[in-house]
């Protein structure tokens, strides 16, 4: 396969930007149709062509160019008609302060309107019944989703957490919300979500509370803006503080023989310097520090702020290394320290009921089943289409997919144009938590959404993550909303290949090639370097798909190409940075994308609409049965997805490698090598 493929690529952030520690690893493209396995060097098992062997054995990454070209304005009459759409809003964009906050507000229902809820409830499904003065139970850890689950989905789904807080606070029946904390495995822009969740629903006047068996930075984070915080003695606390680290590869090459060829461009696209280099660019190093700094000291500007702290007396807090739950009791860090049955206990006597009796509880998943209809919440004529994407890019479905893997780009298409030639969606919210992928299928989606955006008002609202392809499709929208610590960004490219001759040397393996065409072997002749010829091919190549990337990120962004130069160059922001320099719009969450899409459809803020998810999920026959007994069946969900992505494809690519904020729990468990395989997978 003499196919020259080229990824554009995300920097090293993986979208699960967790916790502790930035840890670079190679990202890996696998997808059925799609061939691009961003790092490869299999030897083959068996003969083969030596096109399927080259696809095996190359790896393409992507980064900026330093060097803007000419200083143009890209205006849509530069642009052939037939390959770009005018957007909707106006080409001079309104400034953050000018947008809806779209803040939630608690109005108390009158007497009327209280009396319809409580006939809904009485005609209610069996499985929306709930006892009176219940309290909601949720019990949040590990991954968190931001698409919608079926009932047989395992695991948590962000949308439905904060529909749950919403539902809860006009709930007459729910007194209360307990929160169980432990440790979490999702990017900030969740965790900043979900804490904004919790502060509204305390304006509905009842009670949340805390309980954290783990104690980390994330768990934290979350439980301080509880009213209450309980732990046992026993608790895990680790309270130290958050650390980047980088891996590098090149050492491990040099000694079994491969020698990556790394065409580098951009000065902050990093993940050719996982191959090629021995430790962290300077430019690296500065991406990296200002992304840390960022997260950091929106840590410590919220925990003070809500402890009714200083902001240095936090940070001292933490650099005495707080791994004591009686550290926390007395300086006021939680408010006791409990066993579980004696917090319930605690709520019960809250409740005032008899010592006899438990609290009556109502779980997470069950609550999920409520309707918003029978709470009173439902209603308006006016229709605002959702159509969430999120995970990784691929441009059709593979055999092994299942219906919630990634974003499949015939299918999420498809969604586009029906809310295009439907009359009855007033506006459309795109919901992006993505890394990126194929970047054939995030230009695909880019034109669809922006020919979605010429008929109506479209907001892109980021999640976790939202860079390189997630970037792409964000950008065809009229506005874009990111949490302050959304990972965005990241528009280049960089290319490469392995030269295995050293390697087949060694094991006594040779490679013969009988090629037409004077760049033929490009990509099939792994077994020698880059002929002068093809080095300069190869380097063109990337610079051609670079260009287009940065040029349609300037169009649609409304800004000159040396503009958009100085905020690309591979480099990944978070979203209050990537606000100040033009890449997004307003900062916020889903709820302020909601507002937003009001205004934009002439729709009063007052109003209520009618949310319409278009990627609501269809059960799979799998999650029926992990569903009904995983312990039997063994049906993990992570399997699913590995074997998702171990699956071969083909394609351009536009995804973000490497970088992952991981959890430490104070100490290292098994073989580090072990882990770096289960980072590589994770971070797929």
């Amino acid at each position: 396969m003499a196919k020259l493929l080229l990824h554009l690529q995300a920097p090293h952030l993986a979208s699960s930007f967790n916790r502790r520690t930035l840890s670079f690893i190679i990202s890996n493209s696998n997808s059925s149709s799609y061939s691009s396995l961003q790092c490869r060097f299999a030897l083959p098992l068996s003969s083969s062509s030596s096109s399927s062997s080259s696809l095996r054995r190359c790896f393409s990454l992507r980064a900026f160019d330093d060097n803007a070209p000419e200083t143009k304005r890209v205006e849509k009459e530069e642009t052939d008609a037939s390959n770009e759409a005018p957007m909707s809003s106006d080409v001079v964009r309104t400034r953050d302060e000018d947008y809806p906050s779209g803040e939630f507000e608690f109005q108390k229902f009158g007497p009327w309107r209280s009396f319809l809820v409580k006939l809904k409830m009485l005609v209610a499904f069996p499985w929306e019944r709930v006892r009176k003065g219940s309290v909601l139970t949720m019990k949040l850890r590990g991954q968190i989703s931001d698409q919608l689950k079926s009932r047989f989905s395992s695991g948590l789904s962000l949308p439905q957490i904060c529909e749950n807080f919403v539902k809860a606070a006009y709930d007459p029946r729910i007194s209360g919300i307990y929160l169980q904390i432990e440790a979490l495995n999702c990017g900030w822009g969740k965790v900043e979500e979900i804490r904004r969740h919790i502060l509204d629903f305390k304006k509905s006047g009842k009670f949340v509370v805390a309980y954290i068996p783990t104690c980390q930075e994330k768990e934290y984070y979350l439980a301080c803006a509880c009213e209450e915080i309980y732990a046992p003695p026993s608790a895990y606390v680790s309270l130290f503080g958050l650390t980047v680290q980088a891996s590098f590869l090149r050492g491990i090459f040099d000694k079994v023989g491969i020698e990556p060829q790394v065409e580098r461009i951009g000065k902050y696209k990093s993940a050719g310097d996982q191959l090629a280099r021995r430790n962290m660019s300077e430019e690296n190093c500065e991406m990296l520090t200002t992304l840390l700094d960022n997260i950091y000291g929106n840590w410590l500007d919220k925990v003070s702020s809500t402890n009714g702290k200083k902001k240095d007396d936090v940070e001292n807090f933490i650099n005495e290394g707080v791994y004591q739950i009686e550290k926390l009791k007395e300086d006021g860090w939680i408010t006791n320290i409990q066993y579980e049955d004696e917090v319930l206990s605690m709520l019960s006597e809250r409740l005032g009921l008899p010592k006899d009796k438990k609290v009556p509880m109502v779980d997470y998943r069950k609550y999920s089943r409520v309707r918003q209809w029978t709470v009173g919440l439902s209603g308006g004529g006016d229709q605002i289409a959702v159509i969430r994407a999120g995970g990784s890019i691929t441009r059709v479905r593979s055999p092994l997919s299942v219906p919630s893997s990634g974003i499949i780009g015939e299918q999420f298409i498809e969604k586009i144009r029906t809310v295009r030639e439907s009359k009855r969606f007033k506006a459309a919210i795109i919901r992006i938590d993505s890394p990126g992928g194929d970047a054939l299928a995030s230009d695909l989606m880019w034109r669809e959404i922006r020919l979605l955006a010429a008929s109506k008002p479209v907001v892109a609202s980021m999640a976790d993550v939202a860079a390189s392809g997630g970037y792409y499709m964000a950008m065809a929208a009229g506005t874009i909303v990111a949490e302050d610590l959304t990972l965005t960004g990241s528009i280049g490219v960089v290319t490469g290949k392995f030269n295995l001759g050293k390697l087949y040397e060694k094991i006594g393996f040779n490679k013969e090639i009988i090629s037409r065409g004077r760049f033929a072997e490009l990509l099939a002749a792994e077994q020698r370097p880059f002929r002068p010829d093809e080095a300069e091919l190869f380097a063109k190549s990337a610079q051609n798909a670079y260009k287009q990337f940065r040029d349609k990120a300037a169009f649609s962004r409304s800004m000159t190409v040396d503009e958009m130069e100085k905020v690309a160059q591979g480099r990944v922001w978070t979203g209050k940075d990537a606000a100040s320099r033009g890449l997004v719009d307003a900062i916020g969450g889903f709820s302020r994308a909601v507002a937003i899409a009001k205004l934009k459809a002439n729709i009063s803020q007052d109003s209520q609409v009618n949310l319409v998810e278009l990627s609501r999920p269809s059960p799979t026959l799998p999650e029926i049965l992990s569903g009904v007994g995983s312990t039997i069946i063994g049906v993990d969900r992570t399997m699913k997805d590995l074997l998702q992505d171990l699956s071969l494809g083909e394609g351009v690519q536009a995804r973000m490698e490497g970088i992952m904020l991981q959890r430490m729990e104070g100490f290292s468990y098994g073989n580090p090598i072990l882990n770096f395989i289960k980072d590589y997978f994770t971070s797929l």
